[in-house]
């Protein structure tokens, strides 16, 4: 199997790095291809189109919240699948994902190509940037299908410890998409001129060709989540697999929602401060992307393995995973948000140009709220772990605190003392917050008892895989019928 580690019994250090690190490149590549993106539409369009695609890619992130929520638990569901031993559970997970989510995908097409400019009203966004920003939207819609099932297959590939293969199509369509960016905004050679919706006309054609090829890549080297003559049938939703996902996926779903929310909010505010501050502001998302994708990569990595290991009843390594993840964390992003700090100048000029008065406002933003990366990528690994086992309601409600009450609360009370200034230190004050939460919640809940993530059978139980049949008694420390699990003591270990 391409890229897949032995997550269960390997050396934790040397196989999580190993495992992050392909997906950390294809957070390398995702985030370059954005930011490349910005650059083209930036450098041929102007400052306008940059703060209009920055509106218009935050209603994208609402618009597929849900189904990154329900993707994050088909890779739980297919990392425990693993973990016990039982293929053929994982593949009935990843046939009830994608036939749910291929419908889902172009009913949310459609309804975000209908719905673009009133959301867009609803943003309060500049009326100078608004036809930009909807000619961006409109046609990045027609990408979202391809967008969701490569997402979605990606995820499950993780789930299964493959972190080669998302990373190899990944490269195809960053490829593609930086190469036809300016075809399609100029229109050079016989491609139509098509402004700002070239550039996601372009993502479009990229993200199609990158899922058809990945398919083929799955069939040709026959990967073990791939679905082959009866097993095409699981296709056809499974009930009692779906309402797992549904009861898992839809407070991850809602916590996509809560952090976009918070970001739409929060975005009111920073167009109320003017375009060069809503420009600057995209840029520093831009850059934002780089200094945490050591966070979302580990946590990728420590919620693949810690799944798979609380699947086969090593709870005696999910701690070690833990720990070693949040070491990475610290060293890694504290790395970058130095270097950040350090080039802040030529990094603001690279999307927004060496002449724009926006280069300042977004030096200084980084400034005061980048360091709040450090923080949140413990808290990634940590929620990471949590999930993991199923538990998704608390690091909800965490959010839900973190980041209205928190971080909307202090932006909006303490401009009286600190003027724009309290919306930028709301970032880092949130992230803090947030952290916190997640320690107590760690060392105190109760997520550790969890034990509903386990895929409903459809044969008989002497049907089972041997190494199913090892695993399928173990349980959470504590549990009665644990008998391969490890002291209480050395299971909460963090």
């Amino acid at each position: 199997m391409p890229g897949q580690n032995n997550l269960v019994s390997a050396p934790i250090a040397s196989t999580l790095l190993a495992f992050a690190l392909p997906t950390l490149a294809s957070s390398v590549l995702q985030s370059a291809n954005g930011s490349i993106d910005t650059v083209w539409v930036g450098q041929l369009i102007g400052e306008d189109a940059v703060a209009a695609t920055t509106n218009g890619n935050l209603v994208m992130f609402l618009m597929t919240a849900f189904v990154f929520g329900f993707g994050m638990a088909a890779t739980i569901l297919v990392g425990q699948s693993f973990g016990r031993g039982d293929i053929d559970a994982a593949r009935r997970v990843v046939g009830t994902a994608v036939g749910t989510f291929i419908p889902v995908a172009l009913v949310l097409a459609v309804v975000g190509w209908l719905l673009a400019p009133s959301v867009l009203s609803l943003l309060g966004t500049d009326p100078s940037i608004t036809p930009l920003a909807r000619a961006f939207l409109k046609v990045t819609f027609l990408a979202l299908p391809a967008i969701l099932m490569m997402t979605m297959l990606m995820m499950t590939l993780r789930g299964s410890g493959d972190a080669i293969t998302p990373l190899i199509f990944m490269v195809l369509a960053v490829a593609l998409d930086v190469a036809l960016n300016p075809v399609f905004i100029l229109g050079l050679g016989p491609a139509p001129k098509m402004g700002i919706g070239g550039s996601a006309f372009a993502m479009a054609i990229a993200n199609y060709t990158a899922l058809i090829a990945m398919l083929a890549y799955i069939y040709a080297r026959d990967l073990p989540l791939r679905l082959r003559g009866p097993e095409l049938g699981y296709l056809r939703p499974d009930r009692s697999i779906l309402a797992l996902m549904l009861r898992k996926g839809l407070p991850m779903g809602i916590q996509m929602v809560v952090v976009s929310g918070s970001m739409l909010a929060m975005m009111r505010l920073v167009n109320r401060q003017g375009v060069d501050t809503t420009a600057a502001f995209g840029a520093t998302q831009q850059l934002w992307t780089y200094v945490q994708m050591p966070a979302m990569a580990l946590g990728a990595a420590v919620s693949a393995m810690a799944a798979q290991n609380i699947g086969a009843g090593r709870w005696d390594r999910v701690g070690r995973i833990t720990r070693t993840g949040i070491i990475y964390n610290i060293l890694l992003t504290g790395g970058l948000v130095a270097l950040l700090v350090a080039a802040d100048r030529q990094a603001m000029q690279v999307f927004l140009g060496s002449g724009s008065a926006a280069v300042e406002i977004g030096r200084h933003i980084a400034l005061l709220a980048t360091w709040g990366f450090i923080p949140f990528g413990v808290t990634m690994v940590l929620f990471a772990t949590i999930r993991a086992n199923g538990q998704v309601l608390w690091p909800l409600l965490i959010l839900i605190v973190s980041l209205f009450p928190v971080r909307l609360g202090f932006a909006y009370g303490m401009q009286g003392a600190l003027g724009t200034d309290a919306i930028w230190f709301s970032f880092p004050v949130a992230m803090v917050a947030t952290m916190v939460m997640a320690i107590l919640l760690y060392r105190f809940g109760n997520w550790r008892s969890e034990q509903d993530m386990q895929v409903p059978a459809d044969r008989a139980p002497d049907a089972r895989p041997v190494a199913a049949a090892l695993y399928t008694e173990a349980g959470p420390p504590g549990a009665p019928t644990s008998g391969h699990a490890p002291p209480i003591a050395e299971a909460q270990d963090a």
